[in-house]
């Protein structure tokens, strides 16, 4: 294992971060306060509680969940097409590291940067709403997992694009739809039985619920067959990522 390797590009990844502090970082934290400010404050108080939970404080995991998944696949996917757009990933492809190092690397600073990311909107968001955390080491462990989970997805994302229009055409115009969908503003318990079934091939909604469930200890699907499912997508990114730098797909032409 070339850690020297691995520590370079993360450490040139993470650099870009601290670079480009007002896009990577204070944009989503603004656009989320405005939603704590709107559905948490405002519509929050004139809305009764959730399963027990006040409206201001249900919202809070989906909400985290949003800007994960786009800093996620935001940051991984901008991470390996910038090489390809300069022509610099072939001083990679040439380099003494496997595509395991390389990947590494990559997906290790997109992930941490989400990681950061929702901490900080997690902090932000007591400004704003009352709100407890009942197993904070699974709301970690979901934090991290699914900031891994989307990055790969998103690195996976910046090898397929070959122009920065398909980089936003996933987080724009599929993650968030599904997310909103996805029981962020409501629990699917609340719809019509078939859109509940319907609501199920929705992938977030396993996300949503099993980080709520770490918050308040409630959740519309069991917290195992989110873990599970999460999992599962984890497993098929990785898959695609091995087939990827096997066939040299969009990487060596």
């Amino acid at each position: 294992m070339n850690l020297h390797g691995i520590r370079a590009i993360y450490r040139f990844e993470m650099a870009r971060m601290w670079r480009t502090l007002m896009q990577s970082v204070a944009s989503p934290v603004i656009s989320t306060c405005l939603y704590f400010v709107v559905f948490g404050s405002a519509i929050g108080t004139r809305m009764g509680d959730i399963d027990g939970i006040s409206y201001g404080a249900f919202i809070i995991p989906g909400l985290v969940m949003l800007s994960l998944l786009m800093q996620s696949i935001t940051n991984a996917s901008f991470g390996i097409y910038m090489p390809k757009f300069s022509g610099t990933i072939y001083e990679v492809l040439s380099a003494p590291v496997s595509y395991v190092e390389v990947v590494l690397g990559y997906v290790g600073a997109a992930a941490t940067k989400s990681v950061i990311l929702g901490i900080i909107i997690l902090l932000t968001a007591r400004l704003f709403v009352d709100y407890h955390v009942l197993h904070p080491i699974w709301m970690f462990s979901f934090l991290v997992l699914t900031a891994i989970t989307f990055s790969l997805f998103g690195f996976i994302i910046g090898v397929w694009a070959d122009g920065f229009e398909k980089l936003q055409i996933v987080p724009a115009m599929i993650i968030t739809p599904l997310v909103f969908l996805g029981g962020t503003f409501y629990s699917i318990d609340m719809l019509p039985e078939i859109w509940q079934t319907i609501t199920l091939f929705n992938p977030v909604v396993y996300l949503i619920s099993g980080f709520r469930w770490a918050f308040y200890g409630v959740s519309d699907i069991h917290v195992g067959i989110s873990v599970g499912m999460t999992l599962l997508f984890l497993a098929g990114c990785m898959a695609t990522i091995w087939w990827i730098f096997k066939t040299g797909y969009r990487l060596r032409s």
